[in-house]
């Protein structure tokens, strides 16, 4: 081939990819979830000092079993940008509405992730194997998420393990959970179990804090996150009962940029 129509036939492919790439942008922006103001209420509000969060533009809620029958697109309606399920619990327990909460999510065009709570009387693989039995790797899902807490009220697990155990066995999980489903898992905890395992020495992912009476610069000091948990008395249209509430920790935008630098 001479040299020139190497070049030509260069060119020509290189405007052709370049404008397949900005097709597929277009596309990818016009499937961006809307964000709607969030018309929640709460049962037993707080006043939260400095900002409030019910000011951050991108607002959602978590849930399990214990909120009954939701009605996705009712929620949609009003507000709820994201969602979390409930889907596995220890090494054999599995929310009976995961299922029809994922889909009807999904189908009310509200993005939704699965979180994993934690039991220390099992092993962390085993765990792990377990949620991703029960959890589908969908395309357009949040990253999946760990869910750490004591368990004090536990029927059958009680146990605290010291905090090299935690941070060990945590790893074990997240390391699984990427591996599976091509996404950095995300954590969630609350104050207690976080001081006590030093949960900030797991670096390099991102939190899901727990503070519902202070904002969590106060409560996680020096601590970054991506979702705040402020409350666990939500008043959501199309959530029968009170739900927990969550706040992404930034604007419209940088909400559509996390979401397509998550997309698989």
């Amino acid at each position: 081939m001479q040299p020139w129509r190497f070049f030509l036939l260069l060119a020509v492919l290189t405007g052709l990819l370049a404008s397949c790439g900005a097709r597929q942008s277009s596309q990818d922006m016009a499937q961006t979830p809307a964000v709607r103001a969030a018309k929640f209420g709460d049962a037993d509000p707080v006043n939260f000092p400095g900002r409030n969060p019910q000011s951050y533009a991108v607002q959602g809620i978590d849930t399990a079993r214990y909120q009954g029958a939701i009605d996705w697109r009712e929620a949609a309606n009003a507000g709820v940008s994201f969602a979390f399920l409930k889907a596995t619990e220890g090494g054999d327990g599995f929310d009976p509405a995961f299922a029809e909460n994922w889909r009807g999510a999904a189908q009310a065009g509200i993005p939704r992730g699965a979180y994993h709570f934690f039991y220390w009387c099992r092993p962390a693989a085993e765990q792990a194997r377990w949620f991703i039995r029960h959890v589908p790797r969908s395309a357009g899902a949040l990253p999946p998420v760990l869910d750490l807490e004591w368990t004090p009220f536990s029927p059958t697990c009680t146990l605290r393990p010291n905090a090299a155990t935690v941070r060990a066995e945590a790893q074990i999980f997240l390391t699984m959970l990427e591996r599976h489903y091509g996404q950095r898992p995300i954590i969630y905890t609350s104050p207690e179990i976080y001081q006590d395992a030093q949960l900030s020495r797991l670096t390099g992912y991102e939190f899901w804090l727990r503070s519902t009476a202070d904002r969590p610069s106060n409560t996680y000091p020096g601590q970054a996150w991506t979702f705040w948990q402020y409350s666990s008395t939500g008043l959501v249209p199309g959530v029968g009962g009170k739900t927990d509430l969550n706040a992404f920790a930034g604007s419209k935008a940088d909400w559509a940029a996390w979401l397509a630098a998550r997309a698989r």
